[in-house]
């Protein structure tokens, strides 16, 4: 894994010097998604987080994917309350019940939406025009919480029937995908990433 110690290159301080974090930064975050699955995957992963910290989540992905079925929509949004009360004993994610029934929720305004839509990357990319914008930030400046973008996809996908996709989650997971290159205007990512 990257270490921000051993190559002395200027990143976001926001990744710290935790590797799981560095790599994070250096090989995921910002780079553009369009895979429908690996969509949902974020999105349902960024409900989670909601209220805790990116590496908590980050710690425990491996273990989500594995009690998520890979994040399978199709089986997600079969899960009864038994499965429902499997996954509130199981240390190895969030156990909250409201975002563990969100997800099953989600799952399956996910099939819905690709139903109607055909792609469910198009949908999100569409509150991005369909491009990446790069949004350098300052050296000390705040990374924003939300955006008018983040309050259309909100809306969206809250009428969609999806939940837990508040304007601060929805942002969060524009950043996440590439929808938006909020790296700092001297991290060596940004660059990277905007060409």
């Amino acid at each position: 894994m990257p270490s921000s110690q051993q190559d002395k290159k200027t990143r976001c301080s926001w990744c710290g010097t935790d590797p799981l974090y560095i790599a994070y930064h250096d090989l995921e975050w910002g780079v553009p998604v369009h895979d429908d699955r690996k969509l949902f995957e974020f999105l349902i992963l960024e409900g989670f987080q909601a209220g805790l910290s990116w590496i908590t989540i980050l710690r425990k992905r491996d273990h989500f994917r594995k009690a998520f079925d890979e994040f399978d929509p199709h089986r997600i949004a079969k899960y009864t309350p038994a499965r429902v009360g499997k996954l509130m004993q199981d240390e190895g994610i969030v156990r909250n019940r409201l975002k563990i029934e969100s997800t099953i929720k989600n799952a399956q305004a996910y099939l819905r939406l690709l139903r109607e839509r055909g792609s469910f990357g198009d949908y999100l990319w569409s509150f991005a025009d369909q491009q990446a914008r790069n949004s350098p930030l300052l050296p000390g400046k705040p990374v924003p919480a939300t955006s008018p973008a983040s309050d259309a996809m909100s809306k969206g996908l809250k009428k969609e029937g999806f939940a837990f996709v508040g304007s601060t989650i929805c942002y969060a997971f524009m950043q996440a995908v590439g929808m938006v290159n909020d790296h700092r205007s001297d991290c060596f990512r940004f660059a990277e990433l905007a060409g």
